[in-house]
């Protein structure tokens, strides 16, 4: 970044560890430590409540420690992501997306709770030429039986069909191709196409305590500007990392040949991500600017941006400047995530 754009900085603050999670979590984790066991990459077992691997042995422990972190027992987040192109024009599309977490969730511990991750919600409010789009996402916790079940209605034929290509590097909807579904929520979902190796830890400048970027007070111009978003409103600190490299297998298609996963060690969240192509080349890098939400609590990346470095163009995510903040009081029935009620959802917002 530095030698793509002259007027790009990173400002550095005193590192300040803010992230923290309820006690309840903190006990499962300890029991977690030596109950939970990974088959292969992707059928997590033994696991309750709290991060499945504290102590992780391998890569793929790291990560499905982000997949599995504490984030509330239910959110509806206002979604609002950009395309920025190269002279830094951009159009705002807007999401609202409701989860209900099962596995970490302190006031729903049901039998089904360590099976799925989490039910996922989520309606295209604008452009209108995708307004009405629903998707719907059953998230498992063992990707190895069938892995998730996704569903998409689409108001144009007011039919709803059972979606097949909702994860890997098929492109998320409305990003123009600049995320991949694997890269919502920086990595989600199956882990199987690639080998995963645990590097070890390092200290690295990440993204933490971006409070100010995510204040009301700015509007999307401020932030956004031409080939990165406004560097004065970011803010890294020096915090220690598990590294984890992801290779493609052989046989395996991916347009990510290789990822390097820079995850924080307090919250397992990832906050950078190196994405190379099949040429070897640095093709993408990723970028959740950390924040700590201390009512829930949690830790979780606002927003989230995909550098383009090939294009100059980049995709910016979960943003809420202008919008209503993500509602984390919500609470829901399972019923809401039925595939057969898609069709209710749609044009509500």
């Amino acid at each position: 970044m530095f030698e793509l754009y002259d007027d790009y900085k990173m400002i550095v603050y005193p590192s300040v560890r803010t992230a923290f999670f309820p006690d309840e979590i903190y006990a499962a984790t300890k029991k977690n430590a030596t109950d939970a066991t990974l088959e292969g990459t992707d059928a997590v077992k033994n696991a309750k409540l709290g991060f499945p691997f504290p102590i992780p042995k391998q890569g793929a422990e790291v990560i499905w420690n982000h997949k599995t972190k504490f984030r509330g027992s239910a959110v509806k987040r206002f979604n609002n992501q950009a395309i920025v192109a190269q002279d830094g024009d951009f159009k705002i599309s807007k999401l609202v997306e409701d989860v209900k977490f099962k596995y970490a969730n302190l006031n729903d511990q049901s039998d089904d709770s360590n099976k799925l991750i989490a039910y996922y919600l989520q309606e295209v409010v604008s452009p209108p030429r995708v307004a009405g789009q629903v998707t719907l996402v059953h998230e498992t916790a063992d990707q190895s039986s069938g892995g998730r079940n996704a569903w998409l209605y689409d108001p144009g034929i007011g039919r709803t069909r059972r979606a097949p290509n909702v994860g890997y590097d098929n492109p998320s909807l409305g990003s123009d191709g600049e995320q991949f579904n694997d890269q919502i929520d920086v990595f989600n979902g199956a882990l199987d196409r690639y080998t995963w190796k645990l590097i070890g830890k390092k200290e690295m400048y990440i993204p933490y305590n971006s409070g100010q970027m995510n204040s009301p007070l700015l509007s999307y111009e401020d932030i956004l500007g031409k080939g990165h978003i406004n560097q004065d409103y970011a803010r890294y600190e020096l915090h220690r990392v598990w590294v984890v490299e992801a290779t493609l297998r052989d046989g395996q298609r991916h347009q990510f040949k290789k990822r390097v996963f820079y995850v924080d060690e307090d919250s397992y969240s990832i906050a950078v991500v190196d994405c190379y192509d099949n040429r070897d080349q640095l093709w993408k890098l990723q970028e959740a600017h950390l924040t700590t939400f201390p009512f829930v609590p949690t830790t979780s990346g606002s927003p989230e941006l995909i550098y383009d470095l090939q294009t100059g163009r980049y995709f910016a995510t979960a943003m809420t400047n202008e919008d209503q903040i993500s509602d984390f009081d919500v609470s829901y029935e399972d019923r809401m995530f039925l595939p057969q009620g898609l069709a209710r959802v749609a044009g509500r917002r």
